[in-house]
């Protein structure tokens, strides 16, 4: 009989040892999981823009209103004219 109680008691305590660690490997296992979608999670809100810039003018435009400046500068536009052709470069 204390043979057989001995026998009992070893594989309780190989059990619970066995127990004891498969939890702990599980714990680790769930909060490696855990840290690996916070950082997933935190790319993904950096990643996504928040503000998005205006595209800026058509260089065409641009081009268009420096020579329009240009003339105006040389005096071959009055102040009215320049003032007119702006005005239009800028509607369209």
């Amino acid at each position: 009989m204390p043979g057989l109680l001995r026998g009992i008691a070893r594989t309780a305590v190989v059990a619970g040892t066995a127990t004891a660690v498969s939890n702990r490997v599980s714990r680790r296992q769930a909060n490696r999981w855990a840290q690996q979608e916070e950082q997933q999670y935190a790319q993904q809100q950096y990643a996504q823009p928040q503000y998005q810039q205006p595209a800026p003018a058509a260089p065409d435009t641009v081009s268009q209103l420096k020579e329009l400046a240009e003339l105006k500068s040389q005096g071959i536009l009055t102040d009215a004219e320049f003032e007119a052709q702006k005005a239009k470069i800028l509607a369209s």
